[in-house]
């Protein structure tokens, strides 16, 4: 039986169609660990959009990505360098290739987070950075649908990551949702060291859109937050590492 576009969305998540207010914010945030002139690495590119705004940031960089969905990956040619079909516990590229790893919302819907953690260590260069954004297991909405008497209810969902893991893990067993020490421990003991780990708010451009002075005050408000314990409750980890020679 050939997928549905569901099907996919629950097994891979929604890659990004446009951007926007909050991703120009992440793509600042990466820039703050790397100028974005080397060999870049988008692991899981989806439709190839944050490699496009890395070649405007910087059309020195070389901008790679992998994609495991063909047609996703045929649309991310076009604003991309090049790019490979394959999965992030295999990586297709040698040691020490890439000065820079994006991971950005992808971890999650690995089949297994360790391997493709150590495949990203492998292939970065010593020096080299690897930056992850990955769902916050305390944001109270889980982003991803749920399983539900066994079909997949797509959209946001309140509170089931606040939920026990073996209850949590049935409703949403297609995707997973870090605490701080969960998603560390998933790079432990690899050559990588942290240099910064935070938590994020969205961007929140549709509410912001259909109403922009409130929209704007709590998107304003919440960003506030992520200097304060209230970070706790953030959309997604911010993870950069390095790796060590």
């Amino acid at each position: 039986m050939t997928p549905t576009h569901s099907d996919k969305a629950a097994a891979r998540g929604e890659p990004g169609y446009v951007w926007r207010s909050g991703q120009e914010r992440r793509l600042d945030m990466i820039r703050q660990w790397s100028d974005l002139g080397g060999r870049i690495l988008d692991n899981g590119t989806g439709l190839g959009t944050y490699l496009e705004a890395c070649g405007r940031a910087n059309p020195d960089g070389l901008r790679i990505g992998l994609e495991i969905e063909f047609d996703r990956a045929r649309e991310a040619l076009a604003r991309a360098d090049g790019i490979v079909l394959g999965v992030g516990e295999r990586l297709p590229f040698a040691d020490n290739s890439f000065d820079l790893i994006l991971s950005n919302e992808v971890l999650e819907h690995v089949a297994d987070d360790r391997a493709a953690a150590a495949e990203m260590a492998r292939v970065t260069r010593p020096g080299g950075r690897v930056v992850v954004f990955a769902p916050n297991r305390w944001y109270p909405v889980e982003q991803h649908g749920i399983y539900w008497r066994g079909a997949y209810h797509f959209g946001n969902k309140p509170l089931v990551n606040y939920l026990p893991n073996p209850l949590r893990n049935r409703l949403a067993p297609h995707v997973r949702a870090y605490t701080g020490r969960g998603l560390r421990a998933v790079f432990a003991g690899l050559p990588l060291r942290v240099l910064h780990h935070g938590r994020i708010f969205g961007g929140y451009d549709n509410i912001v859109r259909r109403s922009p002075r409130v929209g704007g005050a709590v998107r304003r408000l919440l960003y506030a937050a992520e200097d304060t314990p209230l970070a706790v409750l953030g959309l997604s980890h911010f993870l950069v590492l390095e790796k060590m020679d």
